[in-house]
């Protein structure tokens, strides 16, 4: 029987902020190790026996840096599956895509390990055994969840109360006090957001438990186109059609409904990264307690947990806090408040300030870009584009550019004139002259453009073409 582990990946981690943003979510935070969540996510499905097959739910944006994170990983060059959404719309509509294609593709009978992509697992062989028995359950046609078995009365996680495999209920995350019952019960399992099921099990669970979510992913999936080319499938869901799913939960949608369910208590090593304090315990401390990751010089502090992957970070005096360190946000935080950080990243978001949602390197499909300065009527990028990448072609009202190339080759069409620019060569963009960039070479091409004019947002742009489908005019990429 065919095993398809699905990987789920979205979600802000906004209590990451200012390492996790809108467009460099939790999941591609690397770890000391040099990988990312997900890429971990990836491997951990790809080891299981049997497995020739990854499929990944993610958003239409966040496509080609999932396809980079693979890339890097994928030795075994495993058939690679998306199903893009347009926006986040929760999870029982996204296994919901996800079950309707892998029902439709390999047959209702198939097999789904449902993976979150933002979480540490240390122990593969107990993992391994825990998917066995998951199996062994769903091909009884239950739902099964994972349980882990708790060390402390966490707060932040939703619980399982159990017998065996047997789920006797769900709880919400409990008070402190609470917890400390749950924890000296025995019976009680942190809710791991983890599942396995065959395709078919879970759509007739929400047929009978969530009809309107189903009905609706339905009529989004018939609107919805797919490419397909060897070892590898792309589902771009709708957005109209997507828009009328109800946003809701597989727990509160099925799991909490279902009397199908079953869980599997397992120990696994596992962690959902959820706080910078979770984050920062996987870093060895001195012998003053504190962690640290990046240049830091420290006078008289104990127990904080400090990163700077960039300038140096001098503490004195402190104990017990969370200090991280980019180019463009600090934050500082008591250990006691990590939980709140997510405060911070949504009065970001609602005041539209651009350091919720990316980085000053952001990424395209076609490499990246880092502000290096701006001001009023000027902006210098410092541009990246992998060999054989190009930006679309494309043009804007109220800027001129300025392109110094530094490293490699650029073919560059200027208006009518297309032509090559080599190190330490320049050519120069009229605002209103449609222009297009590329890298004929086999090496990186990286240049400095430097923008001038009135306006200088990312919106001012209007695509002609674009080889990775980003033609909508006024979007606001490059």
């Amino acid at each position: 029987m065919r095993l398809v582990p699905t990987i789920l990946c979205g979600g802000a981690g906004s209590r990451l902020w200012p390492v996790s943003r809108e467009q460099h979510p939790k999941p591609f935070i690397r770890l000391a190790d040099g990988q990312s969540l997900l890429q971990k996510a990836f491997l951990r499905g790809a080891e299981l026996n049997g497995v020739d097959e990854i499929l990944t739910v993610t958003n239409r944006e966040l496509f080609f840096k999932t396809e980079d994170e693979y890339r890097e990983i994928n030795q075994a060059k495993l058939a690679t599956s998306y199903i893009l959404e347009p926006f986040g719309r929760n999870t029982a509509a996204a296994i919901a895509a996800a079950a309707l294609h892998i029902s439709k593709k390999h047959g209702p009978d198939t097999l789904m390990l449902v993976l979150a992509a933002d979480h540490l697992i240390a122990d593969q062989a107990a993992f391994e055994q825990a998917v066995s028995e998951a199996i062994a359950l769903a091909k009884r046609e239950k739902i099964v969840t994972f349980g882990i078995q708790p060390d402390a009365p966490e707060t932040g996680y939703g619980y399982i109360e159990a017998s065996g495999n047997k789920v006797l209920r769900f709880v919400e995350k409990p008070s402190l006090a609470t917890a400390q019952t749950y924890l000296d019960s025995g019976n009680f399992l942190w809710n791991s957001g983890m599942f396995c099921f065959m395709a078919g099990t879970i759509l007739q669970a929400m047929e009978q438990h969530c009809p309107e979510i189903l009905a609706s992913t339905k009529v989004c999936m018939e609107q919805s186109r797919i490419a397909q080319a060897d070892g590898f499938s792309q589902l771009e869901l709708d957005a109209d059609s997507f828009a009328a799913i109800p946003d809701n939960s597989i727990d509160y949608a099925v799991m909490e409904k279902s009397n199908h369910v079953a869980v599997v208590p397992c120990d696994i090593g596992w962690n959902d990264i959820g706080s910078w304090d979770s984050l920062g315990n996987l870093t060895v401390p001195d012998e003053q307690g504190n962690r640290l990751d990046g240049q830091t010089m420290l006078h008289k502090v104990e127990n904080c947990y400090i990163q700077s992957k960039g300038r140096m970070v001098g503490v004195v005096g402190v104990s017990n806090l969370i200090i991280v360190d980019t180019p463009d946000a600090l934050l500082v935080v008591d250990k006691s408040h990590t939980q709140d950080v997510k405060h911070i990243y949504a009065a970001l978001k609602a005041k539209g300030h651009t350091a919720h949602k990316s980085h000053l390197t952001v990424h395209r499909p076609w490499g990246t870009y880092t502000v290096l300065e701006e001001g009023p009527g000027f902006k210098i990028k410092r541009i990246e584009v992998k060999p054989g990448a190009s930006l679309s072609l494309q043009m804007h009202h109220h800027r001129s550019e300025h392109w110094i190339v530094v490293n490699g080759m650029a073919k560059v069409l200027n208006g009518d004139h297309e032509f090559l620019v080599s190190v330490n060569e320049s050519t120069y963009i009229p605002a209103g002259h449609m222009h297009r960039l590329e890298n004929p070479g086999v090496i990186n091409l990286v240049m400095i453009e430097v923008q001038s004019g009135a306006y200088l947002g990312e919106d001012d742009i209007v695509r002609f073409q674009d080889k990775y489908g980003r033609c909508q005019v006024g979007q606001a990429q490059k």
